[in-house]
């Protein structure tokens, strides 16, 4: 392999390799993606590694490699991406890796790494988004010159033999969403700075060290946190800085020295026993007589006898109402009037997790879930609108269809990716719920409907606005450009179609439906389990490679994004029956530019009379689809480039990537290629007067042409 001099990747995961890793393959001076896990290997990683310089991603977690990190490894300059974890790595993380100025994410976690972190480490990891050394044996103080990891979002240090004070610099770090300092030995207050980290919305984990002092009052303006346990250390004073915290869906400060009372919230008189206690001085809001915490856990103790007593009593007198009620059943049923859940299936027990803040009575839920209610159905079980009585607050509930295996796997699927990502075009997951035989998701409920509903409802005024269709089409790609290259590790959506395109209330677009979604490996292909359905897609979006690839990529995705651009330029189905048998809306549009008919012709006709400057967006939008569904994935454009296109047609930028939309260039279909127009301004991009469109059988050009 090492004469492969112009290899680019090479990936031999989950092969049952054995040895150790060859040196000759560092020799690859082309090699930019190395991708070996899930193996057997052994041995140490070869200083050798140094030599491949071209090395962009580096992944060989999941193997049983032994001995240090190689110092040399601070000569990959290139190297963005290095997956290390689950191995039997020993001594010290090397100082030369600060050398590595372009990496994003490090993973180093379950293994026996050991030292202090080096001085200048986090100096020279200026790019640094995501690392996670949990489950090591690394020492030492946290370096003050971590305040500088200013692109930082998660940071994982748990379960270490960390020690001395959280540096107060970490509030440099303004983008973290995740900090986790579990586990370890670290002492001294915490710093208030960290209550001004904005960004703070996932979890925020300090439990199990030494910490002392009380909770910084600036911690009363994390409002955005879903998660916060300070347990199991020496805090004091009170939790009146927590009050406001109105997101909170999960809390733990028992094992302190907190006092006086709980604040007197919904969320802290329905917070569990467990999660306060170990505290003695500590008052509930509610202490009805009972001066702290320890009494009224006694007091539940005693409740508890008194309980089984009556529930003896209780069992007989239930005994005899049930015969009673079966019996009336039976007669009911006999009459043809069994209600549709006769078998139990809604019937609690529930287990209940909720991600946000807010009462979800599920009883009170399961009994909604009535044909009236019905506004969606899929392969995987039926979605309802439901009102929850407490609130008045409508969402959409998500019942999985019983005793099926694929529809268990994608209920698991959908809380292993939602449950990670927040994104205003994906669906919000607010929780879920389960007993023996059901499954429920819950969702928040968006009026509008879906795409699908508005391309071929019928006759609907808003489904004639180019103007609203295109902001449609741009929300969506941004959210499967936020999956694609904003999650750590990234999300294959799997079935992208208009049907699992959810609208607000003004028409805002919601990606859900994540019943088939997949981990990337490593920002290409699938990471398969056993909770991931074996099929992929639905008839008319699936890209082409799938009926001879075992293995879904992102641009899978792609494809499937561009078959929907596609109807909702066109206003046709995808396999509409117009376009002849085991015909596309892909080959269709494809077939009417060979003949050099005018592609303006396969515009919806809904769309047609409109201005030039609309017509032109329409155009420019068709060529953006039809690189998309470019048969070789390679020449499919990434999802983060599509939505930078479509911003530019649409004439606003992406808020959170400026840059991104202003790239020059405007997308031109014409001698049978999609490239960029010479010496183009900054405003080609966004106007659509400039694109003109012809078709024939070599389309299909790499869209990276049209971003330089």
């Amino acid at each position: 392999m090492g004469g492969c001099e112009n290899l680019e990747a090479v990936d031999l995961s989950q092969n049952n390799l054995t040895g150790s890793i060859p040196k000759g393959i560092f020799r690859l001076r082309s090699l930019s993606k190395l991708l070996l896990l899930d193996n057997d290997l052994s041995g140490a990683i070869p200083p050798e590694v140094g030599n491949c310089s071209s090395l962009v991603r580096f992944r060989a977690n999941g193997n049983g490699i032994t001995g240090a990190i190689p110092p040399e490894i601070g000569l990959l300059k290139n190297l963005s991406f290095l997956d290390l974890s689950s191995n039997r790595l020993t001594g010290a993380i090397p100082g030369a890796m600060a050398g590595c100025r372009n990496l994003t994410f490090v993973d180093l976690h379950d293994n026996n790494i050991g030292g202090s972190l080096p001085d200048g480490l986090f100096e020279g990891l200026v790019s640094l988004q995501y690392i996670d050394l949990s489950d090591n044996s690394i020492g030492g103080d946290l370096p003050p010159a971590i305040g500088s990891l200013t692109s930082l979002t998660k940071l994982i240090l748990a379960r270490n033999q960390f020690s001395g004070q959280i540096p107060p610099a970490i509030g440099s770090c303004s983008r973290l969403q995740l900090l986790d300092l579990s586990n370890n030995g670290l002492s001294g207050e915490i710093p208030a700075i960290i209550g001004k980290i904005m960004a703070l919305e996932i979890a925020v984990n300090l439990s199990f060290n030494d910490l002392s002092g009380q909770i910084p009052a600036e911690f009363a303006a994390l409002i955005r946190l879903g998660v916060l346990d300070l347990s199991h250390n020496r805090l004091s004073g009170d939790l009146q800085p927590l009050a406001a915290l109105e997101n909170l869906v999960a809390l733990n400060v028992s094992f302190n020295n907190f006092s006086g009372r709980v604040p007197d919230s919904v969320f802290f008189s329905k917070l569990p026993i467990g999660d306060l206690e170990g505290n003695p001085s500590l008052c509930l809001a509610r202490c009805s007589g009972f001066d702290d915490v320890s009494d009224r856990i006694n007091a539940r103790r005693a409740g508890r006898v008194a309980t089984a007593v009556l529930l003896s009593v209780a069992v007989v007198l239930f005994a005899t109402a049930a015969i009673a009620l079966v019996s009336r059943r039976r007669a009911h049923r006999e009459d043809g009037c069994d209600d549709a859940e006769k078998d139990g299936d809604l019937s609690p027990p529930w287990e209940v997790t909720l991600y946000q803040k807010m009462e979800i009575g599920v009883v009170d839920v399961a009994r909604r879930l009535t044909a009236s209610n019905v506004i969606g159905r899929g392969w995987s079980g039926v979605v309802y609108r439901v009102r929850i009585p407490s609130t008045g607050a409508l969402i959409a509930v998500k019942k999985f269809r019983t005793g099926d295996e694929a529809a268990a796997a994608a209920f698991a699927c959908e809380i292993g990716a939602l449950a990670r990502v927040r994104h205003r075009k994906i669906v919000r997951l607010l929780g879920w719920a389960a007993n023996r035989r059901s499954r429920l998701l819950f969702y928040d409920y968006l009026p509008s409907g879906t795409l699908g509903g508005l391309l071929h409802g019928g006759g609907m005024v808003a489904a004639v606005e180019w103007e609203m269709r295109l902001g449609i089409a741009v929300g969506v790609a941004e959210g499967l450009a936020y999956l694609h290259h904003d999650c750590a590790p990234a999300i294959i959506h799997g079935d992208v179609k208009t049907e699992n395109v959810l609208l607000g209330e003004r028409y805002e677009a919601c990606l859900a439906d994540f019943g088939l979604a997949r981990v990337v490996d490593d920002g290409g292909a699938d990471r398969r389990d056993s909770h991931t359905p074996g099929f992929a897609g639905s008839y008319g979006y699936i890209a082409p490679e799938h009926g001879c690839m075992t293995r879904i990529t992102t641009k899978s995705d792609v494809y499937s994004f561009g078959v929907v651009l596609l109807e909702t330029i066109t206003g046709r189905r995808p396999a509409d029956p117009a376009f002849g048998e085991g015909q596309s809306v892909v080959q269709w549009v494809q077939d009417h530019l060979r003949r050099k008919r005018d592609p303006a012709e396969v515009v919806d006709p809904r769309l047609q009379g409109r201005a030039d400057p609309q017509v032109q967006e329409m155009l420019q939008a068709l060529g953006i689809a039809l690189l998309c569904t470019s048969t070789r994935p390679d020449d499919r454009p990434t999802m983060k480039d599509v939505a930078a296109l479509l911003r530019g047609i649409h004439g606003h930028d992406d808020p959170s990537n400026p840059a991104e939309a202003r790239k020059p260039g405007s997308v031109s279909v014409g001698d049978g290629e999609v490239r960029k127009r010479d010496e183009p301004s900054e405003a080609a991009i966004r106007t659509p007067s400039q694109c003109s469109l012809a078709f024939s059988s070599s389309s299909s050009r790499s869209i990276d042409n049209c971003l330089q």
